[in-house]
């Protein structure tokens, strides 16, 4: 393979000034529009308090994520629209762009008036603003990390590229720490209550500093000598996608990037919800250990990116994927074990059974809050899924009234669909206080004990699965740029990689949500990411090619 470099760009391995200006621009850049889009993620139980009140609590949570997951969703068409114009009129104007959208999409967020003051288009313009979000994001992340590897030497472009990895996950970080000043400086019932805003509302600075500091860019000297030569694409999009091109893009998505985004997404955000959701932990404790494990652990991109410039991106990544398929369900049982024992204890001295009949059980999940679950199997897992306690079904008569089983209690539920909205709440509120006691005299905690939770052990497995992030996020965006070719890069990279973390990746939480409260096993959910990654190391490993000594200047 040759290997030659860009013009402009020294052959050397050499980090020269004008290097480290362009990563730090371009990742102080990035590490901002990850900030925005995460802090949405990070309070998504408490907006969807907010935007989502008409809701029943199933229903509530489930789209609260759903409108978080509903920005990745969109992250695809940004990849096309952005990547073309990346394409045709260059790397720095089209991530100036991105970067305004996503800045004042997040301003609003932090303005936009409640459910309680305007209704249903509370969350419909909130939806709208995540769509912009995405949109923005679709076309930034495609952008820094060409503009990065094409300023880089030959040799380099793991090690380069590998900063702005590092992105994302400085993003969350920065997002946890400022939710954690401002809800200890203002309190949890005022953060709780209108504090949650000012996240938000302060990033409109953050916007201000990092347009200045990309505006000082020049252009990407790869683009500049494609652009002289008159070898531009007319048609990016057809070029990418609509040729033999296509394959290679199709194979980036599925041996690639689904594989990534849900580790990724896997040891970040479904690590966060499962401690606060599922395993009761203080939020404020959560954020804390999270940000110790991410900040032991970031370290790892930069390590990944520099050894596949020595061994391949592809064994790395496919490494990764292979490892948090095998390990997955013991790291997670571990997280009960240290965070909450007092509920692994509950759960295996007097599991949750509930006897009823299956067809007359229904998935707590109403997307337009119009359905109230009346049946007397839907109440009892609606109150255990509420409560966050795993529970199995087994089969009872045809017909028969639902009941729990809890330790030495057998508690029998009611059929509600008879009886009028303040009847049904009356028995729902006296069902609801006779589980309570149920699960406490069953040893069932409220909420985990601070006092009995191994914090170190739980820091060591976040940062084990913050480890396998950085396995298969660091060498990605390298990997990514050298299988296209420079005249399409912009666009045949950013449309594999969003839709492999838009949509594989960003609606991990409400799929992997959905499948546990249907299942009532708290820990079947895991089974989404481990099959999608498992699919990616078979499909990465036969079919994609390594390209660590590729010329990236054609």
């Amino acid at each position: 393979m040759s290997s030659t470099t860009a013009p402009g760009v020294p052959a050397t391995g050499a980090l020269t000034g004008a290097h480290k200006k362009v990563i730090f621009a371009s990742s102080l850049g990035t590490v901002f529009e990850w900030y925005d889009f995460y802090l949405y993620g990070s309070l998504a139980a408490l907006i969807g308090k907010h935007f989502f009140t008409g809701l029943n609590d199933t229903s509530q949570f489930i789209f609260a994520l759903l409108a978080f997951a509903a920005g990745f969703a969109v992250r695809p068409f940004g990849a096309l629209v952005f990547g073309r114009l990346g394409d045709m009129i260059g790397r720095k104007y089209t991530f100036l762009v991105t970067i305004v959208i996503m800045g004042l999409s997040t301003f609003l967020v932090g303005v936009l008036p409640s459910y309680e003051s305007i209704g249903i288009a509370a969350p419909i313009v909130l939806i709208s603003l995540r769509l912009l979000q995405g949109l923005a994001l679709g076309g930034e992340y495609g952008g820094a990390a060409t503009y990065v590897a094409e300023h880089a030497p030959h040799g380099k472009r793991g090690l380069y590229t590998s900063f702005i990895q590092t992105t994302a996950t400085l993003g969350l970080f920065l997002s946890l720490l400022v939710i954690w000043i401002c809800r200890n400086y203002l309190g949890k019932e005022t953060f709780e209550d209108w504090g949650w805003r000012v996240p938000f509302i302060v990033s409109v600075a953050l916007l201000g500093v990092s347009v200045w500091i990309r505006m000082q860019l020049h252009e990407s000297p790869l683009f500049q000598q494609m652009k002289a030569e008159g070898k531009q694409s007319k048609a990016p999009i057809t070029e990418s996608f609509f040729s033999r091109n296509g394959k290679i893009a199709l194979l980036a998505l599925l041996g690639a990037t689904a594989g990534q985004a849900v580790v990724w997404y896997t040891g970040q955000f479904y690590a966060l919800f499962f401690l606060t959701k599922t395993l009761s932990v203080d939020p404020n404790t959560a954020d804390i250990l999270i940000a110790i494990a991410l900040a032991i652990a970031t370290g790892g991109f930069i390590f990944f990116g520099w050894l596949s410039d020595k061994i391949g991106r592809k064994k790395i990544i496919m490494a990764g994927c292979l490892i948090a398929a095998l390990t997955y369900f013991p790291v997670f049982k571990g997280l009960m074990h240290a965070a909450n024992p007092a509920l692994e204890q509950a759960v295996a001295s007097a599991p949750a059974t509930v006897k009823a009949d299956r067809s007359r059980c229904a998935l707590q999940f109403d997307p337009v809050g119009k359905k109230t679950f009346k049946q007397s199997c839907d109440i009892i897992t609606s109150a255990l899924a509420k409560k966050g306690i795993p529970y199995t079904i087994v089969d009872a008569p045809a017909g028969s009234v639902a009941s729990v089983t809890i330790g030495a209690t057998d508690l029998p539920s009611f059929e509600g669909e008879s009886l009028d909205k303040d009847a049904f709440k009356a028995q729902s509120e006296a069902f609801g206080k006779s589980l309570g006691d149920a699960l406490k005299a069953a040893g069932y905690p409220a909420k985990a004990d601070d006092a009995q939770m191994n914090k170190p052990m739980v820091i060591a497995l976040l940062t084990y699965l913050v480890l396998l992030v950085t396995m298969v996020y660091g060498p990605i965006a390298a990997w990514l740029v050298e299988l296209f070719p420079t005249r399409i890069r912009y666009t045949s990279m950013s449309l594999p990689y969003h839709i492999g973390n838009g949509w594989f990746g960003g609606f991990l939480p409400f799929i992997a949500f959905t499948i546990v409260a249907a299942t009532g096993n708290i820990y079947s959910g895991l089974w989404y990411p481990i099959i999608v990654a498992v699919m990616t190391a078979v499909i990465g490993s036969l079919f994609l090619r390594e390209t660590k000594d590729v010329d990236i200047t054609q």
